[in-house]
């Protein structure tokens, strides 16, 4: 008789024991993963701050446009690894702790199990038996359900908050005037004397007509002269030479 009182109250209890194993096993695995993501992010959040600090130093040495666009970017950028930051703390208050917690909640249950299983009879343990099961398979549905809630919440809150930042970033990246900072990359090619120099050269190369035109229209104390005077009176300058050389002939004649 005392053989079956034992070998029943062992299969009474055996339900509730392998439900506090099932979520000993499970949660303790789910813990341990979530832990896992977490400092994966936070180890993500110091690598985004890295990168931040680089680009700043990166856009100091640049063009004005890229300059202010890179800025503006790692600006954006450092802003999301705030709410990244904000993202490791939820996940590690509101999805790792509560499952540590159920490493305390499992042998709690399983040193309850025991000491009904020893202390009671086999009509009472069945009762009281079947409402801690029941009680502690609600607790965790109800917490296994808040707990991924929450875990999907923090993750939709800061990717949606990634994506208001990123939008900003890609948009100071597009407005980034390349041909305005190609103009100013090509000026700092040369010394601010270059043009002069550059002048003065062009000067010397022109011949002394062109020279003197050019000294007229520099200091004022001339106008310019069109191109078709200028030929012209060139060939009215050749047509008088032809009429001296036939008045000599005449002459000789």
């Amino acid at each position: 008789m005392l053989r079956w009182s034992l070998e029943s109250r062992d299969a009474q209890t055996r339900p509730l024991q392998d439900a506090v194993s099932n979520v000993e096993k499970h949660f303790g695995e789910l813990c341990q993963i979530f832990a896992g993501y977490v400092r994966k992010t936070a180890r993500l959040r110091d690598k985004a701050d890295l990168l931040v600090t680089e680009v700043h130093a990166y856009a100091a040495t640049e063009t004005p446009n890229l300059r202010h666009g890179l800025k503006n970017f790692a600006e954006e950028f450092a802003k999301l690894q705030d709410y990244r930051q904000a993202e490791v703390e939820r996940l590690e208050a509101k999805v790792v702790e509560p499952l540590k917690t159920y490493g305390t909640i499992v042998k709690m249950k399983r040193a309850e199990t025991e000491l009904q299983r020893a202390t009671m009879d086999a009509t009472r343990t069945s009762r009281h038996l079947e409402e801690t099961i029941d009680n502690f398979e609600k607790q965790k549905i109800k917490d296994i359900k808040n707990i991924f809630s929450e875990f999907i919440t923090i993750e939709m809150l800061f990717h949606g908050k990634a994506l208001e930042v990123y939008t900003a970033a890609y948009q100071n990246i597009q407005k980034i005037d390349e041909e305005e900072d190609l103009e100013v990359f090509r000026s700092s090619l040369y010394p601010p004397d270059y043009s002069t120099r550059l002048d003065i050269v062009r000067a010397n190369s022109k011949s002394p007509l062109q020279r003197s035109i050019s000294a007229k229209c520099v200091t004022g104390t001339g106008q310019q002269i069109p191109t078709a005077r200028i030929r012209k009176d060139q060939q009215d300058d050749e047509e008088d030479d032809e009429d001296d050389e036939l008045e000599v002939t005449e002459e000789e004649n």
